[in-house]
């Protein structure tokens, strides 16, 4: 007559719930950083898999990125939170920049950070915070692990710069963001026959703006990694005047540099940039283009639409993996870890040896000289 009644005693009781505990899955949820489109996607994929192995699953979300962490500010998210994300830009649990040199010194109230950090980590009896961000977030997700917490980073930026990984998620949404706009330049540039500069988001690494220049068909790209002359530039325009072609398009990122500013020192780059009366470098190189050629500049700046809208479908199929990627090593108890992307495959990388890296475009990058085949100049 069913199954039988089973009769515990205190002590029996006790190791019962402590059982139940251990087998209890405690997960803090962090994104840190410039927010991009697939960051709901990849949450997604973690819980997705986490919850379609264990039954016992908590999960935290610490909002604002690390500000969350530090003042105990999140929340238990169930199942219903991670419910059609997939396609959803931003994150559901918001971000913020909090930068790593800060993180040893405290606040205006005298709080430590990074203690205030482990406390509540340990005060939610966490078995692993997973965290998102790019290369300031991924040193801050080091520190943490040094201090003895079970940490997973998954690399979020738009920039593609992080060390240790092929692609980061984010990446290719943005490209087709910016390979749009330098679409949409076209016909008016060729219109009008003008020089457009269309300015790309990059402040280090030029990788973005490489992929999208290339893909919207840019006639010039200059990127950080490749200092750039103005009298190249001036030359590539020219060229292309006299073959017929009275537009040029020109693919700029926000962190490209002319060869002179390049050999100067960080003071001098400074003031420079104290005293300089352009917004930005698609200003400066609007100017001194009209100021040599007389050719009329346009200049266009997607900004932050590279970041917004929903994800593309390679970057959901990229963090739905990566999600999975960290469930498995959860699952498995293995912490310290970034997910990468390696050869097309998942992998573990040792947070340890990539954190404070930055991946750049070598100037001799196979990329780089497949362009210069085509004609494409950088400048240099």
């Amino acid at each position: 007559m069913g199954q039988d009644l089973v009769f515990f005693g205190h002590e029996d009781l006790v190791q019962a719930v402590k059982e139940r505990v251990s087998d209890m899955k405690r997960v803090g949820l962090l994104t840190s950083g410039g927010d991009c489109q697939a960051l709901n996607a990849t949450m997604r994929g973690v819980v997705k898999a986490l919850g379609n192995n264990i039954e016992e699953l908590e999960v935290y979300g610490f909002m604002n990125g690390y500000k969350g962490l530090i003042y105990g500010d999140y929340r238990l998210l169930t199942p219903k939170d991670f419910s059609g994300i997939l396609t959803q830009g931003g994150t559901i649990i918001g971000s913020s920049r909090q930068p790593f040199k800060l993180m040893r010194v405290p606040d205006e109230k005298g709080l430590d950070k990074v203690e205030a950090m482990k406390q509540n980590y340990y005060k939610l009896r966490l078995d692993c915070l997973v965290i998102l961000g790019g290369n300031g977030t991924q040193k801050t997700a080091n520190l943490l692990r040094e201090e003895g917490l079970n940490i997973i980073h998954l690399p979020k930026t738009i920039d593609n710069d992080i060390y240790g990984t092929d692609m980061t998620f984010g990446f290719y949404s943005a490209v087709n963001i910016a390979t749009d706009a330098i679409d949409c330049i076209h016909t008016t540039a060729a219109s009008h026959n003008r020089v457009f500069i269309v300015e790309i988001m990059g402040h280090k690494v030029g990788w973005l703006t490489l992929y999208s220049g290339i893909a919207g068909g840019a006639d010039i790209i200059l990127i950080p990694e490749i200092p750039y002359h103005i009298d190249k530039v001036i030359e590539a325009i020219d060229k292309r005047t006299k073959a017929g072609k009275g537009f040029t398009v020109i693919a700029v990122a926000e962190g490209a540099i002319s060869a002179p500013d390049s050999k100067k020192s960080k003071k001098e780059l400074k003031k420079k940039m104290e005293t300089k009366k352009y917004p930005s470098v698609a200003y400066e190189l609007a100017e001194e283009i009209l100021e040599r050629s007389g050719t009329e500049v346009r200049i266009t700046v997607p900004g932050h639409t590279q970041r917004g809208g929903s994800p593309c479908p390679y970057d959901r199929a990229l963090s739905t993996r990566l999600g999975a990627a960290a469930a498995k090593l959860i699952l498995d108890e293995q912490y310290g870890y970034m997910v990468g992307i390696v050869n097309n495959k998942t992998q573990k990388v040792p947070l340890k040896d990539v954190a404070g890296k930055l991946k750049t475009v070598s100037p001799d990058d196979q990329f780089i000289k497949e362009a210069k085949l085509l004609g494409i100049s950088f400048g240099d």
